[in-house]
């Protein structure tokens, strides 16, 4: 009973003011780190489209789809979507002192292990829906790797 009424004047009159214009100053690097993932995926699927066109070879297009599944553990091509994030180290060292914010390291590493969840359920769900076409004509092949992808993409 004693420590409430203080600390709701204290959340109230420091901290509730400010909660908009942090959580807009640190959605910038969540979010352009999450794009870059997204791009990340279109990029490696359209390389995989491309040499399927180039090949019309299955067994490749097989090997390929099993590399674009490894690509989540793949710390050199996820190295730029972890990089987006790290701006936060910068905009989170005021919040700390402001706000007495512990742990800036920790709420980095979350963010970028959700990066890369994001990545495992895109490949995942690419390679679910994929699979069952790799049966197909081999003319249909390349259109059925696209709308798959834009499927994942949604």
């Amino acid at each position: 009973a004693t420590v409430s009424e203080p600390a709701q004047k204290c959340c109230t009159e420091q901290i509730q003011p400010f909660l908009a214009s942090i959580l807009e100053e640190l959605m910038g690097p969540v979010s352009s780190g999450f794009t870059e993932v997204r791009a990340l995926f279109d990029k490696e699927v359209n390389e995989i489209i491309q040499d399927f066109q180039k090949t019309n070879d299955i067994v490749k297009l097989k090997e390929n789809v099993d590399q674009l599944m490894k690509l989540p553990f793949n710390s050199v091509k996820m190295e730029p979507c972890y990089l987006k994030v790290n701006l936060l180290l910068e905009l989170l060292q005021d919040l700390k002192s402001r706000f007495k914010i512990h742990h800036i390291d920790f709420v980095i590493q979350r963010t970028q292990n959700f990066m890369q969840e994001l990545m495992e359920n895109s490949v995942y769900t690419f390679e679910q829906l994929f699979s069952p076409s790799l049966q197909a004509d081999s003319a249909k092949i390349s259109s059925s790797i696209e709308k798959v992808k834009l499927r994942v993409l949604k």
